[in-house]
């Protein structure tokens, strides 16, 4: 390998890998969106400080945060970005949940992920994630899918407006899961998409392939291991999941994005977000 090539990688490796907060606590949502549907957004119930040091110790570059958990800084803002520069790590990605399906709400949920818009752009976020949506008690519409196109159209508008990527990241339980789903939702839609490896396996599709089919509107992506039995999220060098060849696939199509690893429960999240930083790094060091 040149030595071209040898700083392409380690510019890679160390500017444009990323790691999610959600491992350094109960993952959830605010409570108060049992009542209240302008309240309903995730969050990982810790203090941001903890996760932000032991990303950036683990060798990142950049931090996932959900909406959540940005919103508790809604008022004080300069004291999160003290925090991330402190930790000297780059605020790439807003993660949002959303009823998207839903008329009679839909301009309450837009507005709420227009706030968290406006925080990850005021933070300088590159990207804005949407996740998953909502499926009906009853089960899913054929016309359901048109909605959440529309919907997520909206969305991407919106990032467009305030100068981010919107990308769109099908969700185990929600509307879109599979392959099938995948590919039909993305044409209905201008938005991005953003693969979670684990979450698009545990559904029965091929990451791989739908990265393949959808290269051209991949320009984010989530890296997360899987088990399948008993079922359990895992770092990417343990479980069925082969993320190494998704790595390898990534490399196929030239992708030159932020790579953020999750892991969404771990006994000791540093480890765990170390050993996923080994992985990827490995793989990149490869010729």
């Amino acid at each position: 390998m040149n030595i071209i090539l040898i700083l392409m990688y380690f510019f890679f490796m160390y500017k444009k890998l990323a790691y999610h907060s959600n491992c350094w606590g109960p993952l959830g949502g605010n409570a108060v969106g049992v009542t209240s549907i302008t309240q309903l957004s995730y969050m990982t119930f810790c203090n941001l400080e903890k996760p932000l040091t032991d990303i950036s110790k683990a060798g990142y570059s950049g931090i996932e945060i959900f909406d959540g958990n940005l919103f508790e800084y809604d008022s004080r803002l300069n004291e999160l970005k003290k925090m991330l520069q402190n930790a000297g790590l780059k605020f790439v990605a807003s993660y949002s949940g959303g009823n998207l399906i839903f008329k009679e709400i839909l301009d309450d949920e837009l507005d709420k992920i227009k706030k968290s818009i406006l925080i990850a752009k005021e933070l300088g976020a590159e990207h804005f994630v949407i996740g998953g949506g909502a499926k009906r008690f009853n089960g899913t519409n054929e016309d359901d899918y048109n909605r959440l196109g529309e919907s997520l159209n909206k969305i991407d508008s919106l990032c467009k407006k305030n100068e981010l990527q919107g990308h769109y990241h099908p969700h185990l339980s929600t509307i879109v899961e599979g392959a099938d789903e995948v590919k039909k939702i993305f044409e209905l839609t201008s938005i991005n998409f953003c693969p979670d490896t684990a979450h698009l396996f545990a559904a029965g599709a091929d990451p791989n392939k739908l990265i393949l089919e959808l290269k051209d509107k991949i320009s984010y992506i989530h890296l997360k291991g899987f088990q399948k039995n008993p079922f359990k999220f895992t770092p990417l060098d343990e479980g069925d999941l082969d993320n190494g060849k998704i790595i390898e696939t990534l490399k196929k199509i030239n992708f030159n994005g932020w790579i953020t690893n999750e892991l969404d429960s771990w006994a000791d999240p540093f480890e765990g977000a170390l050993r996923n930083y080994k992985f990827v790094e490995k793989y990149y060091k490869k010729n």
